[in-house]
């Protein structure tokens, strides 16, 4: 089984739940209203709204070896969920919309928006397939400079590689991407620091091994009967560093990113996510963390 197909964690089931769902929603939806507002007197660019998991609101039976070692709970799962139907259900538009996502799910997505009055009429693209492939497509139009794109990237797992995400580097865009600190990645961080899945830490942070493990891990001196022995531990709170870490990799693509992102926690308090904001305009980076520090 591929590290890829492992972390293929499914979408959540019809009942969407949890509070950090509209908490996540809410705030971005907040933010696309300015963002039209805003490019409204801009003409000069086409705009773009890309959606990189746009959901079906269905869950698949499918579960994988890691999912279940992982202990992923339907409370974390339901913190997934695409906003295709709020997007399309605003007063103002896009030029574009794109929507992407496997067959299957896209069809099914097509069913809903069609229930829709406001998005008859609505320029919507759907491509199936894997987001990386259509984020570094979206990547190559853009350096026309004749489009502006507000990209919404919020996977339940880890599959965005950040090659994928530094090929907008130097675009006219805004993002807003989910990074599943909590549920999936500090996970992978194992304490003993054995990484099983390193590749997928590599691709997910676009770091090396050994870049990673001195993120995470410390060795230090432990002195037994037998002698001194080195021991790796892993350092205090992790999830925050995730954040952190991904963040400033963020900056090396966009010059400005919510330095405190949006934090959604379980019921239990504690984080299981981070939405983050990033963008080359200072503007709209205030007001997406005027909105973080309102919800």
């Amino acid at each position: 089984m591929s590290d890829q197909s492992a972390l293929s964690l499914q979408e959540p089931s019809e009942h969407w739940g949890g509070p950090w769902t509209v908490k996540k929603l809410d705030a971005f939806s907040k933010y696309v209203e300015a963002y039209l507002t805003i490019m409204q007197s801009n003409p000069y660019w086409k705009t773009i709204y890309f959606d990189g998991f746009a959901g079906c609101g269905t869950r698949k039976d499918l579960n994988t070896e890691l999912y279940n070692q992982l202990k992923i709970t339907l409370e974390e799962e339901e913190g997934y969920k695409g906003a295709a139907e709020r997007v399309l259900s605003l007063d103002k538009c896009f030029d574009y919309y794109y929507f992407i996502d496997n067959q299957k799910s896209l069809d099914k997505l097509k069913e809903k928006l069609a229930s829709l009055p406001d998005a008859d009429g609505r320029q919507k693209v759907f491509k199936p397939g894997d987001c990386n492939k259509w984020l570094i497509k979206l990547a190559e139009l853009m350096q026309s400079n004749k489009y502006a794109t507000l990209l919404f990237l919020d996977p339940f797992g880890m599959h965005i590689d950040w090659e994928s995400i530094a090929a907008l580097k130097e675009t006219r865009s805004d993002i807003w991407i989910l990074i599943p600190t909590g549920v999936i990645v500090n996970r992978l961080l194992d304490k003993a620091g054995e990484l099983k899945h390193i590749d997928r830490l590599q691709s997910f942070f676009g770091l090396s091994e050994e870049e990673i493990r001195k993120e995470f891990f410390k060795k230090e001196k432990q002195t037994t009967l037998f002698g001194d022995d080195e021991i790796t531990r892993k350092i205090r709170d992790p999830i925050q560093h995730i954040a952190n870490l991904y963040i400033r990799q963020l900056h090396t693509i966009w010059r400005y990113v919510t330095e405190t992102p949006l934090v959604l926690r379980n019921s239990r308090n504690v984080p299981i996510y981070h939405f983050v904001f990033a963008s080359n305009n200072a503007a709209a980076k205030n007001i997406a963390s005027d909105i973080i520090i309102k919800s």
